[in-house]
Order: C-alpha cells, then structure tokens, then sequence
C-alpha cells in the first residue's frame, strides 16, 4: 500500500468512518474507496474526490497523492446533520427530530442537483423495519428535505409522523388529486386508500439514501 493510501486508511479509521460512508460522500459506489485502498483501483484519486477528501479530514492534498508543485481546487463542504433517530419501515419508533448527532459534509455542487433547500432545512436519518422493502432496506440512511413538505405534496417517499412515530412510506396522489394514498412497497404491510391530504403529518421528502454493502 503506497503512502496515499496508507494515509487515507488512518484518517478513515481514526475519525470513526468506513469506506462505503466515505465513498457516498464522494457521489460514488459504496465500494469505491475500498477498492481504491485494497485494491489499488483507480491508480490515484481524481482531483475533484481528493480535494473533497483533503478539506473533510482537514489534510492538506499532498498527503492524499497531491504532486507538489500544484494545489487543488478549493472545494467548499455543506453539512448535514445526521439525526440520532430513525424513521419506521415496518411498526413504528417513537423519535424526537431535533436529536442531532453528528454531521456529514456534502460536495455542494452534488447537493444542489438533489434541492434547492437550504441545508439547514436537510436532515439524516436512519431507516428501521422492512415495509419499504425492496426500495428501502433495514440500516438505510435516508437524507429528508424538511422544507418539501405539505405544500408541494406530489408523488414520492416521504418522512410521515403517526401517532407519535416517524415513518417513511410512499405518497402517491390518487387520479383526481384530492385524495392521496400512503403505500407500503412491501405488500406484506398495509397501505391506505383515499386520505385526504390534511390528515396525514408529512415531515419531510426523501431525497436520497445511503446503504452499506453487506
């Protein structure tokens, strides 16, 4: 293993990381960066994934395989909280929003492709149960735009509260708009037929999600 990546290895390891964490920062496949460590593929890191890198472990390039006599772009991290909840995919968790835990930057270039909200209005959160299933597995992290909520409600994964509990489920708006449905993608849970929007508490969209390889 050459120095860069014997360096990026600590760092990893040091901060508390995993390779496929490290990897979704990037925008890239979860195995990206262990095949970059173990397997010495690619060769070297794009420029643009060691300049996102250098400024997250707050190393200066060189240390990740930077020539010396060029510095690369400054590339400018947006944070997101990682909330220490999780949403139910199958029978319910109670939970609090605003238990923050950490924080996980995000080149904001990527972000932007994903909302146009405010990071401030993004959140973390993980997923608990199979109801989701085959969409959304057990230990999925879902990232949830807070501000696209009630007022923008359209077909997609939402963030529910019910009774007390966070939930992800399906919205899906029924032919003539009035009434939504709330979808399990597993049919072994139950789904609800012609609500009217009013009734159901929507936290937020999901924007995105994270999964670990197993």
């Amino acid at each position: 293993m050459d120095e860069a990546r014997k360096a990026l290895d600590e760092l990893i390891q040091q901060q508390g990381y995993n390779y496929s964490s490290v990897s979704r920062l990037l925008g890239r496949n979860a195995a990206y960066i262990q095949q970059y460590i173990r397997r010495g593929s690619p060769r070297s890191l794009d420029e643009q994934d060691r300049a996102v890198l250098a400024r997250f472990f707050g190393v200066d390039e060189k240390v990740l395989g930077a020539p010396d006599r060029r510095s690369g772009p400054v590339v400018e991290l947006v944070h997101v909280p990682v909330l220490s909840v999780e949403a139910s995919a199958g029978h319910g968790a109670l939970a609090e929003m605003e238990s923050k835990c950490s924080q996980f930057g995000f080149d904001e270039k990527w972000l932007r492709r994903l909302t146009a909200s405010k990071a401030s209005s993004l959140s973390i959160i993980g997923v608990h149960g199979d109801s989701m299933e085959p969409t959304l597995h057990d230990g999925d992290e879902v990232m949830v735009d807070l501000a696209d909520g009630q007022g923008r409600l359209r077909d997609g994964i939402y963030v529910l509260r019910m009774d007390d509990a966070l939930n992800v489920k399906r919205i899906a708006i029924e032919p003539q708009g009035r009434r939504i449905s709330v979808v399990s993608d597993n049919p072994a849970y139950p789904s609800w037929r012609g609500l009217e929007r009013r009734s159901i508490n929507i936290v937020g969209r999901v924007l995105w999600f994270g999964r670990a390889l197993q």
